[in-house]
């Protein structure tokens, strides 16, 4: 009776299955293997001059040039109701002949960078990238 009760198994809960344990008496216990993940979150060492660094690259600059060139509002330049930017004097000095202050850059810098990961995350979804 002794005998017997070493080779039972303990049910364990690995993930949504359940799956028997190994004996009792064993020394190894069979551990489910992990595979590397290939999602979102996989790290690769080729980043610089990848698609998603081109793309990250391209959009933040575009956005920046949009601000700094009077193509989309900022501190200095409002929108309107018909979206037309009339200039302001916002009270913010700068050095910049145009008047793209600090808050523009960050406020454009990070628009691009919104703006890249919709593309990257919409690129990974179809399978494209």
């Amino acid at each position: 009776m002794a005998a017997a009760s070493l080779t039972t198994t303990v049910p364990q809960f690995n993930g949504l299955r359940p799956q028997l344990a190994a004996p009792v008496n064993s020394l190894a216990v069979a551990q489910p293997m992990r595979r590397k993940g290939n999602g979102a979150l996989g790290a690769r060492m080729d980043f610089i001059g990848s698609p998603t660094n081109l793309i990250m690259v391209t959009s933040t600059s575009l956005m920046l040039f949009a601000g700094r060139f009077g193509l989309a509002p900022s501190a200095n330049r409002k929108a309107t109701a018909g979206l037309k930017l009339e200039a302001r004097d916002s009270g913010l000095q700068t050095g910049d002949p145009a008047g793209f202050t600090l808050a523009d850059t960050l406020a454009c810098g990070s628009v691009g960078h919104i703006i890249g990961v919709g593309v990257v995350l919409g690129l990974k979804n179809i399978g494209a990238l």
